[in-house]
Formats: C-alpha cells, structure tokens, sequence
C-alpha cells in the first residue's frame, strides 16, 4: 500500500521546490510530514479536500500549512488538493452555492448567472498578475456576487467531505492492514505444519527379506 501511495503523490523535491511552499523552508524537513501512517495518510487527505473544496485560490499554502501544524503526511495534503479543477470546479461549486441557498431560504440565480459569475470569480484571480493580498481582495468582490449561500454551501461540504476522507481513509487502511495480517499468519501455520508433517519411512531390510521369502 505505501510503495503505491509513494508512486501517485509528488516526491519530496517537488514539493520542497514547490513556489508556494519555499517559503517554510527548514520546517519542510520535519520527518513525521514525509512518514507513511494511517493517522498521517488520512489526516493530509482530509486536509487536502476540505481546502480543496472551501477555496478556489492558494489552497496548496493553506493545505501545507495546517499539515506542518498537525503533522500530516503533506505529500498527501499537496495531491488531495486537486480534487477541485477547471472539469469539476463549476459543478462542486455551483451544488455548494445551490445548498446554501436552500439552508438559507434565499432566492437564487439561474444556473446561467451563477456558474458565469463562478467562473470568473475562479479565473480573475488566477489571471491577476497582483499581490496575494489584491488577489484574494478581487477573489472576495466576484464571490460577493454570489454572496452568503456559497459561503454557507462550502463550509458545509467541505467539512463533511474532508470528516468523510479521513474516517474512510483510516477505515480502509486498518482494513487492510488487519488482512495483511491474517495472510501473513496463514502463510505460517502452512509453513509450521508442513516443516512438522514426518517423512515417510523406509521399509526396514528384515522386512524386505521376510516378503521376498515369502
């Protein structure tokens, strides 16, 4: 299982040299962020998702960051960001915009309007040769647009799905850990019981003699 997570998420030069993270330098170095555990592997997933999902900009700083604070595996952090691109972007954020509305009571756009005002909102930052700080200020005047139910909407999905993540996660791996198990102890009964099952014996030679006197 590890030598298979190793394979999908980025290399610790990578991530190192990541621009966004740079910026930690020595603290990157930590071991227990580089570590393949089940508490490690579910809590960098958890906090990958639920940045993934809460903000559309910076979310690789906000996910290493808290995976430096709680000493989450922060290959895994950096990956899981992903699950929000330009493909699943409008539908995750238009659902969350769709779900605030209703926990609100308040009138929503057309689906027209409010995935046009999302994407903007998405791309305006991105394409912004600005600070960090104008970015996240224009991010904050597209996304007034839409207003509080999105908010709403991505606060709720992204804690469920980043609680989701991590129980599952951790779910899965004593699952699998637990049968890994069982195979190796079943590798060696068989192999106790076939180092003790006797030999046959040989005939002794008075035997032999007496059947073929006979």
């Amino acid at each position: 299982m590890k030598s298979k997570f190793k394979k999908w998420l980025p290399d610790p030069a990578s991530v190192r040299a990541n621009r966004w993270l740079r910026w930690m330098g020595p603290v990157l170095n930590h071991p227990r962020l580089w570590h393949f555990s089940r508490k490690g592997i579910a809590m960098g997933l958890a906090l990958g998702v639920f940045f993934g999902l809460l903000i559309p900009i910076a979310q690789i700083p906000f996910a290493a960051t808290m995976a430096v604070v709680m000493r989450a595996n922060l290959p895994m952090a950096v990956a899981s960001t992903l699950v929000t691109n330009p493909v699943t972007f409008g539908p995750v954020y238009y659902g969350a915009y769709r779900l605030g509305k209703t926990i609100l009571g308040q009138e929503a756009l057309s689906e027209q309007d409010a995935l046009k005002a999302l994407n903007k909102a998405h791309m305006a930052p991105a394409a912004s040769d600005k600070s960090w700080p104008e970015r996240t200020k224009l991010w904050l005047k597209q996304f007034g647009k839409i207003g509080k139910p999105l908010v709403v909407g991505l606060a709720i999905v992204a804690t469920a799905s980043g609680l989701l993540v991590y129980f599952l996660a951790s779910g899965v791996w004593a699952l699998r850990t637990r049968w890994t198990r069982r195979q190796r102890i079943k590798k060696r009964v068989k192999a106790t019981d076939a180092a003790n099952i006797p030999a046959p014996q040989k005939p002794k030679d008075g035997w032999q003699e007496g059947k073929k006197d006979a």
